[in-house]
C-alpha cells in the first residue's frame, strides 16, 4: 500500500472512530493506530473492506485474545460484496445464472470473516443496521451440511435471522465482515 493510501484510510478510519465513540467506550484512536501501524496486513484487511464500502469500524474488545474488533458499520450490507451465494460449494453447484462469486471465499480473500449470529445481534445494539438489505452470517455446520444458509436483517425494529439455500443470491444481500486487530 503506498503511503499517500495508507494515510488516507488511516484519516478515514479516525474520522470514523471520533464521529461513533458510542461503539467503542473505553478505546484511545492512539492504541488502535498503534496496533494498526504494527499490523500491515490487517491495515489492508481494513482497506478491502473501506474500498466495497464496509465503513469498518472498532466496535469493541476480543477480550480472550486482547485484541479490537474492527465491523463493517455501513448503514446497509456493503455494496461491493453483493449478489453472492454463500460459499464455494454453493458457487460450484449452480448450473445456471452463477453469480460472481461467493461470500466465504471473499470473505476469506479479504482477509476477513463473517459475522456470527451473536456478533450480527451486538452490532445491532450500536445502531440499525440492514434495514433495506441483509448481509448472510457464518452459519452453523449441521445447517450447512443440509444444503441451507444463514442470514439476517433488521425489520420492523427487530433483528430476524433467516435461513436460503446456500446457492440462493440476491442484489440487495451481501455479507459483514470482522477483524481482529
Amino acid at each position: 500500500m503506498k503511503a499517500s493510501e495508507r494515510n488516507s484510510l488511516l484519516r478515514t478510519l479516525q474520522g470514523r472512530f471520533e464521529d461513533n465513540r458510542g461503539r467503542h467506550d473505553g478505546v484511545a484512536w492512539s492504541s488502535v493506530l498503534a496496533r494498526l501501524e504494527a499490523d500491515p496486513a490487517a491495515l489492508a484487511a481494513l482497506a478491502r473492506m473501506e474500498a466495497t464500502g464496509g465503513e469498518p469500524d472498532v466496535v469493541g474488545r476480543d477480550p480472550p485474545a486482547d485484541r479490537l474488533v474492527f465491523v463493517d458499520c455501513s448503514a446497509e450490507s456493503p455494496s461491493g460484496r453483493r449478489s453472492l451465494c454463500y460459499d464455494g460449494e454453493a458457487l460450484d453447484a449452480r448450473k445456471e445464472n452463477k453469480p460472481a462469486g461467493s461470500a466465504v471465499e471473499l470473505a476469506r480473500a479479504m482477509g476477513i470473516e463473517l459475522l456470527a449470529e451473536e456478533e450480527y445481534r451486538a452490532l445491532q445494539q450500536l445502531g440499525e443496521f440492514d434495514s433495506k438489505t441483509s448481509s448472510w452470517i457464518a452459519t452453523p455446520a449441521d445447517i450447512r451440511s443440509l444444503g441451507g444458509a444463514l442470514f439476517c436483517d433488521r425489520r420492523y425494529g427487530k433483528v430476524f435471522v433467516y435461513h436460503n439455500g446456500a446457492q440462493s443470491y440476491y442484489a440487495a444481500r451481501g455479507f459483514r465482515g470482522r477483524l481482529l486487530v
